[in-house]
């Protein structure tokens, strides 16, 4: 049930003050009392995992956002910008995360799709958007050849240059180079794709996982957490110079404890914003999306934000005006299988600073 968005701050501190049995870590940089979300989703039978937002481009009205349910019998979930659940895809076999890619050449045209690791089967989803229809005949394998061959993370990437579309993939378990995959996704047939690999590249620290990928599609970089180490990034284009090369490590210091979700708010010059949950703080960091000239890679932390979820593992961000939201949409789930809604006019002031 979605309730009237006026009473959802009383609600959110009871139940807070009833079911809250752990405490957050302290994160000096985040001085702010908990950010009330304008929307709570309705909970997802198991866990809550990873959220992303499709922008309907006829209807914005009639945009969506999408979360995966973390279970062995659990599912992809699409709900409307006041929260209800309007369609799904269940079961699957303990699909970790999901992402948007729009623009896949398909059929002499284009379609969005969503993209979902489907963790205990080894493979990735894809679904057409905004019906959810499968276009991957089952699944595509990936990581072949993985012994664990347990794909978490997923990020999509359609190259400006061409339009040529790809997705990163990273698993619970891999090697300390090499560890991010990167697959062409282009048609097989009619209504349907296959993902080709074309490299694998990135550093891991073998600490824990990685689950959290984004890309900055305006920028050509590719992101993702080692967790308890930072945030690294790469080129995105597999054909770019130093397209394996490491470019910066963000948030080395200062976490206290995983490095999580990463929301990117892509925008021209300096204007943007990388957003990294701080997830034992409870908190999300905020990044510059690039450096000053001459030190491109430098990306100077801005501060600190606490926000109504708890522990979170992944959140996305979206500049699209949408209603409700006039400056874009942040949404992050919690600990409670649910997915918070804010404005990110809201998360800009409780950051403190102008944010461009």
């Amino acid at each position: 049930m979605t309730l009237p968005l006026r009473i959802l701050p009383g609600l959110l501190v009871l139940a807070l003050a009833v079911g809250c049995t752990r405490s957050p870590a302290p994160d000096p940089l985040a001085t702010n009392l908990p950010l009330a979300p304008r929307v709570v989703s309705a909970p997802v039978p198991h866990d809550a995992d990873d959220p992303a937002i499709w922008i309907n481009p006829e209807d914005p009205a009639r945009s969506l956002v999408l979360g995966t349910d973390k279970d062995s019998a659990g599912g992809l979930y699409a709900f409307d910008l006041a929260g209800r659940i309007v369609a799904r895809v269940a079961p699957l076999a303990r699909p970790n995360n999901v992402d948007v890619l729009r623009g896949v050449r398909l059929g002499g045209g284009a379609v969005d799709v969503a993209l979902v690791t489907e963790r205990e089967a080894g493979r990735l989803r894809v679904f057409r958007l905004p019906d959810l229809a499968p276009l991957d005949g089952g699944g595509l394998p990936v990581m072949e050849g993985d012994p664990s061959r347990s794909p978490m993370g997923v990020a999509g990437y359609r190259r400006a240059r061409d339009g040529t579309t790809f997705v990163f993939v990273g698993g619970k378990d891999g090697p300390a180079d090499g560890y991010l995959l990167q697959y062409r996704l282009e048609e097989a047939a009619p209504g349907r794709v296959r993902a080709t690999r074309v490299r694998a590249f990135g550093a891991y620290s073998g600490r824990k996982e990685i689950e959290a990928i984004a890309v900055d599609t305006e920028r050509g970089w590719v992101y993702y957490s080692d967790e308890g180490v930072g945030v690294r990034k790469y080129a995105a284009d597999p054909d770019a110079p130093e397209g394996n090369a490491e470019l910066a490590l963000l948030g080395a210091t200062g976490f206290a404890g995983d490095h999580e979700g990463i929301a990117i708010r892509s925008g021209d010059g300096t204007e943007g914003a990388i957003i990294v949950s701080n997830q034992q703080a409870w908190t999300f960091r905020v990044f510059a999306p690039e450096g000053p000239p001459g030190r491109l890679h430098d990306h100077r932390q801005w501060g600190s934000v606490r926000l109504s979820t708890r522990e979170t593992d992944g959140c996305e961000i979206s500049q699209a005006p949408l209603p409700g939201f006039p400056g874009g949409l942040f949404v992050a789930m919690s600990d409670n299988r649910t997915f918070h809604y804010y404005a990110w006019d809201d998360l800009r002031a409780a950051l403190g600073r102008e944010v461009p």
